[in-house]
């Protein structure tokens, strides 16, 4: 889960109208994607992005008004001030955390996440990376369960992004030796309650390999 910043939902909007306005546009999903990376300002943005200046800068002034990013510095550069912006600081929470958090943040917190996700998955599928490498995992689909079957989904997903942590480490630490260069591969993880419950999965469920 992540941090809220205190800042979602201003202009009267909700956190899911927050999300849906952050991922409707290429620009703004491409502004997410690099905030994701680290500390930008809106003409650095606009170079790499390959927009005016004054377009992107106004997607990243509506993405700080609604708390999809936020600010992480100002400097000073020949008396004016450059702003450079970040993604919302994502920390990990403990279980405990978040059972005490008031059922409004772990909202935000969900939504953050969403946003961050999808935009890192729409990135790579307009760059063509969703095709490109036969290694490329895509799946989805629900699972009926009991209370008991729930909780072992939650422990299996908790066992393999440990592992992921693991794979990470060791990956480091061979090309420490190597030399080669890190190649970034994004793995996103959801379990949740589905808005309603169906009597089976899908019929024609995708592949659990999508290529």
């Amino acid at each position: 889960m992540v941090k809220t910043s205190g800042r979602a939902g201003q202009r009267g909007k909700s956190i899911e109208e927050v999300v849906s306005y952050a991922l409707g546009h290429r620009i703004r999903v491409e502004v997410l994607t690099l905030l994701n990376e680290g500390t930008y300002t809106p003409d650095q943005l606009a170079r790499i992005i390959g927009e005016p200046t004054n377009k992107v800068s106004n997607h990243v002034r509506e993405l700080l008004d609604a708390g999809s990013i936020e600010l992480a510095k100002v400097e000073k550069v020949r008396n004016a001030d450059q702003h450079y912006y970040r993604a919302v600081e994502m920390p990990f929470y403990s279980d405990e955390e978040i059972a005490a958090m008031p059922q409004q943040q772990r909202q935000v917190s969900a939504g953050l996440v969403l946003q961050c996700m999808t935009a890192e998955a729409m990135s790579a599928l307009w760059a063509g990376k969703m095709h490109s490498d036969s290694r490329n995992w895509l799946a989805w689909r629900w699972f009926n369960v009991d209370d008991r079957g729930r909780q072992d989904i939650a422990d299996e997903q908790q066992r393999s992004w440990d592992r992921m942590q693991e794979i990470e480490a060791e990956a480091t630490n061979r090309r420490a030796e190597s030399g080669e260069d890190a190649e970034s591969v994004v793995v996103a993880q959801m379990g949740f309650e589905r808005e309603r419950t169906a009597p089976q999965p899908p019929a024609n469920s995708p592949s659990p390999k999508a290529e």
